[in-house]
């Protein structure tokens, strides 16, 4: 997918941003005002949203709100005019990707979309929920280790120690910050993100501290960064292994003063900023190999919580199956009511190296495409059958071989009905057929006895 929204309700500004997005590779669709928008979003999935700020309907920051809430994983950025530069401010605090000042130079455009787009990619499949709803749901599981890892975050959230998390992709460490955030005292003001293997190196400064006017070419206003819009909120770094290192030198200073300075500015700025870190790379080890400083990882590595991967905890894949099933019926307006026995038992052998994110990408495809109360074997995507019948066979004992064998039984009607269709092709010839399919002649005479196709 490579599409991005834009929403105003001036036709010229759609046109403009439209043909500069087309000329940068993407799909563009177009809306007038955030109603039409949320229809565009409900029938096609985009990579970003681009909306102005104020529209007849409903307005920038309504629709802002809405898509935090019902597509979480699509960052937006606002257009926004010099007069409302404040009230761009206020939407990277209520969640806004970046916002983007008119009128603006087209580099600073670009690099903004394809910033966003990139943290959209890594992010997209992400299980993105509330922390009401990851509370509810037992932070997706109902496993010990699970439960566990929720009991420790119910104990160290009201504090305002800063937190490492690690766990391999997929397995939900934005879940778990976003829920660290809910449950402490700093609930009421800004929960705010960045990933950072998704900032240019170059820019990643500017991200962190923000910039003042005339910095640097395009700089054409002060902007804050992420560590000052998470004043007394709390601020996730994602993905912190992989921040280049002499920004590691600054983020440790912020990390022990609370305190720095703006990108061309003299000015020290002081924050009070509850820091939640996460990764998915072995960062001890990168300390090593001189990777990563480890001054650093001590002052990051204060409190750590690690959540293990679905593949240690079977238990939990049946019941993030039904809640996943329930969330695609409620977004496709869909009824299913849940997946064969057979594939219930798939599930839970299967190793998921992709996690909770692959098994939340598998069912939204199977709820999407199914027409029955219930997902058959048939409706499992073809790749998805590819990663079982090359599992691990020790593990998939028992589970494995029956449903491999309605693989092969699949596999052998196509052939059947292929050989079928290119024998009338050539008349009943099977020198010809056998050239055309690519077996030799009596390669193809033993497939024909074996599908009784001789005549």
């Amino acid at each position: 997918m490579n599409r991005i929204l834009v929403v105003d309700d001036e036709l010229n500004m759609r046109l403009v941003l439209s043909a500069m997005l087309k000329k940068e590779g993407f799909e563009v669709e177009a809306a007038k005002d955030g109603l039409q928008a949320l229809k565009i979003l409900k029938e096609k999935d985009c990579d970003v949203v681009i909306t102005d700020l104020k529209m007849p309907n409903l307005d920038g920051m309504g629709l802002l709100s809405r898509v935090i809430k019902q597509y979480p994983a699509t960052p937006v950025i606002i257009i926004t005019a010099h007069g409302t530069i404040a009230t761009a401010v206020d939407a990277l605090k209520k969640g806004a990707f970046d916002y983007i000042t008119k009128p603006f130079e087209q580099q600073e455009f670009k690099n903004i979309i394809h910033k966003a787009r990139k943290t959209h990619l890594l992010n997209t499949a992400e299980v993105s929920l509330s922390p009401e709803e990851a509370a509810r749901d037992g932070l997706m599981g109902v496993s010990a280790s699970i439960k566990g890892v929720y009991e420790t975050i119910r104990q160290v959230a009201p504090t305002t120690t800063t937190i490492f998390i690690t766990g391999e992709t997929g397995t939900g460490k934005e879940i778990i910050a976003s829920a660290i955030h809910s449950n402490s005292s700093r609930v009421g003001n800004a929960f705010v993100k960045i990933n950072c293997a998704a900032i240019a190196e170059n820019l990643m400064e500017s991200e962190l501290f923000g910039y003042e006017k005339g910095a640097f070419t395009g700089a054409v206003v002060t902007k804050p960064g992420k560590f000052e819009l998470a004043h007394r909120g709390t601020l996730f770094l994602d993905e912190v292994g992989e921040l280049p290192k002499e920004m590691q030198v600054k983020l440790l200073r912020v990390i022990q003063q609370q305190e720095f300075e703006r990108v061309g500015g003299l000015r020290t700025i002081k924050v009070d900023v509850r820091l939640i870190t996460a990764t998915n790379r072995n960062l001890l080890q990168d300390v090593k190999e001189g990777k990563f400083r480890e001054d650093l990882f001590y002052r990051l590595n204060v409190f750590p919580i690690s959540i293990p991967p679905l593949r240690s905890r079977p238990e939990d894949v049946l019941p993030l199956t039904d809640y996943f099933i329930r969330k695609f019926n409620q977004k496709f307006n869909k009824s299913v009511r849940g997946i064969d026995p057979v594939i219930q038992n798939l599930f839970v052998a299967y190793g998921w190296p992709g996690n909770v994110r692959e098994l939340e990408n598998i069912l939204e495809r199977m709820v999407l495409l199914n027409k029955e109360e219930i997902i058959a074997f048939d409706s499992i995507p073809e790749d998805l059958k590819a990663s079982f019948a090359s599992g691990d066979a020790a593990k998939l004992e028992g589970v494995a071989r029956p449903i491999m064998g309605r693989v092969k039984e699949q596999q052998e009607e196509i052939e059947q009905q292929v050989i079928s269709g290119v024998l009338e092709d050539c008349d009943g010839n099977v020198t010809r057929a056998a050239e055309k399919l690519g077996l030799s002649r009596k390669g193809l005479q033993l497939k024909m006895i074996k599908y009784r196709l001789r005549k």
